[in-house]
């Protein structure tokens, strides 16, 4: 009878982002416009790099991999959210609720592995230029981001097969908008240690050695930077990595932030605290991938002539 009990579970209800209908219809406004932005933007972005042959470089070939990471990301979340709202009633089915989570963590772990390897393109760039042609050649720059693909993807089938075994008896209401892995583990009703030593390990190789290694390269970019005489070319120097230097600073900054703020002991600010939490997760879950194609766009010559070019283009066709 007990294991028939912790076998019922076969939905959740996801609580959302707020409770109040007026500020849910606002939310719905806010989101669906961000997640337009995201598209478009990195549509764009997508688009410019297969399409203009001046942008067949490395870089541009990661940016573009990056851009349809932050597409896959915010497509795995965002309609779930945005039917929350519809809906008064917000449940999904356990399924449903596994692969909603394979997807984000998959896409979570590949981008961080991929700015990674976008660090080390930006190193072999700065430091050694006269060999880069070599270091970051096809036969490099694909396996390359084909094995941070590959990684995100196998890290989030660990993590999910191991949830998704677990237990879940009676309480099956999620403290999110989304399938979140933590807030689904806390309904279980079996020993997850597993799962937490799992988890663990897995931040300290897809967000600790991406942290150190590309905090490893900026020391030795900066300082060939340092080295280089002119003022002019420092500054051109520097215009090549600032872009991918932001976004690592907003990705990390906002995931160590996240993990890393106190929990509050007082039960009265629990509440709040679970507010503060989902709009943080929020916050990581759109406007990173919407800020990263303004980013790259503002800040890079190339992107904004070959976006003037194919508009200019499409505009004479017509």
């Amino acid at each position: 009878m007990e294991a028939s009990n912790q076998s019922a579970v076969t939905e959740f209800v996801l609580l959302g982002l707020s409770a109040h209908p007026k500020l849910e219809k606002t939310f719905f406004v806010l989101i669906l416009s961000v997640y337009l932005v995201i598209l478009l933007g990195n549509g764009v972005l997508i688009l410019v790099t297969v399409l203009d042959s001046r942008l067949h470089t490395p870089m541009y070939f990661f940016l573009g991999n990056l851009s349809f990471l932050d597409i896959c990301y915010t497509t795995s979340s965002v309609p779930l959210v945005l039917d929350g709202f519809l809906t008064p009633r917000k449940t999904i089915s356990f399924s449903a609720c596994a692969v909603q989570m394979f997807l984000s963590f998959a896409m979570g772990a590949t981008e961080c592995v991929l700015l990674g390897m976008m660090a080390f393109d930006r190193y072999v760039a700065i430091c050694n230029p006269l060999r880069y042609p070599v270091v970051m050649s096809k036969a490099a720059y694909m396996p390359m981001a084909v094995s941070s693909w590959v990684a995100g993807g196998v890290n989030s089938l660990v993590q999910i097969s191991l949830a998704v075994q677990l237990l879940f008896c009676g309480d099956n209401v999620i403290n999110h908008f989304i399938c979140e892995i933590l807030a689904v583990l806390k309904l279980a009703c079996a020993d997850i240690s597993i799962n937490v030593i799992s988890m663990g390990v897995a931040n300290v190789i897809f967000l600790g050695v991406p942290v150190l290694f590309i905090s490893v390269s900026y020391i030795f970019i900066l300082s060939t930077i340092l080295k280089i005489p002119s003022a002019e070319g420092r500054k051109k120097a520097f215009s090549t990595c600032s872009a991918h230097l932001t976004v690592v600073v907003i990705f990390y900054g906002t995931i160590l932030f996240m993990y890393a703020k106190p929990k509050s002991k007082d039960p009265l600010g629990a509440d709040k605290q679970d507010v503060s939490d989902k709009l943080i997760s929020l916050f990581y879950g759109l406007l990173t991938p919407m800020l990263n194609p303004i980013i790259y766009s503002l800040r890079n010559k190339d992107v904004k002539s070959a976006v003037r070019y194919l508009v200019a283009r499409k505009h004479f066709t017509q």
